[in-house]
């Protein structure tokens, strides 16, 4: 992962909603609230996102916890979180390095960890997410992909605005290279507003592949107890692999 956020996080945020919107997350963070407050035993008062990008999945979330967190590596990913989430707490920071100066019941890092492609990388946000964990408290990671579930395929989708304006997306995920800990999604977005004509853009996401024992080895060096998760995302037709770690109290 480099400070070089693709354009799709920095360029076209004014058009993310329109690519993956709100209530698109619903099921999967219905699923992460309850695997967190399973491995807390009781749902988190507190809660610190790391990656939250635009702040779809805390739409729903939030309403079960009252104190949020929101931190991401693009300020204009998070000042649209802002827009969709005023009421929590936004900080723009690195996951790998970022330190807020507190402890929350929770930790949760969605998909945005799949952007860490080394395992010293990943190790270090495992650590970041240890560090903000109060004694006893959980920490949930929700990779794309594992070694073990990763399958190359393609995907399409996208939504119209009120405005006028719509995008349509494909993405196409593939591994060139399986001995290494990378794969690569491609993404062709077509976006048309009103009065102009349409644009498409082209790019290319590289993401990071280990496999589950990588990531309950790494959980378990930084400090905590960890177990493998399934879930069965009613529009995935695999099972997708979420791990979560409980901090020692």
């Amino acid at each position: 992962m480099t400070h070089q956020l693709p354009p799709l996080y920095a360029q076209f945020t004014d058009w993310y909603l329109l690519l993956t919107a709100p209530q698109d997350y619903a099921e999967e963070a219905a699923f992460y609230l309850r695997a967190l407050t399973d491995a807390l035993g009781s749902t988190p008062v507190s809660l610190f996102e790391l990656g939250a990008g635009s702040g779809n999945n805390a739409c729903h979330y939030k309403r079960a916890i009252p104190d949020v967190t929101l931190s991401d590596l693009s300020a204009a990913m998070l000042a649209l979180s802002e827009t969709q989430n005023p009421e929590c707490q936004h900080v723009v920071g690195d996951m790998r390095t970022l330190r807020v100066g507190r402890e929350f019941d929770a930790v949760f890092v969605h998909d945005a960890v799949s952007y860490l492609t080394t395992a010293a990388d990943l190790r270090q946000a495992l650590e970041t997410a240890f560090v903000h964990c109060r004694p006893g408290g959980v920490a949930l990671f929700a990779p794309d992909a594992i070694r073990e579930n990763f399958q190359a395929d393609t995907d399409h989708g996208g939504h119209d605005g009120a405005d006028g304006r719509a995008l349509r997306y494909l993405e196409w995920t593939s591994d060139p290279d399986p001995s290494d800990s990378t794969y690569l999604r491609d993404y062709t977005y077509v976006m048309h507003e009103p009065g102009r004509p349409g644009r498409v853009a082209y790019e290319q996401h590289v993401q990071g592949l280990f496999s589950e024992a990588d990531w309950l080895r790494l959980l378990a060096e930084v400090g905590f107890t960890a177990v493998a998760v399934p879930f069965q995302h009613s529009e995935v037709d695999y099972q997708l692999i979420v791990f979560v770690g409980r901090k020692p109290v």
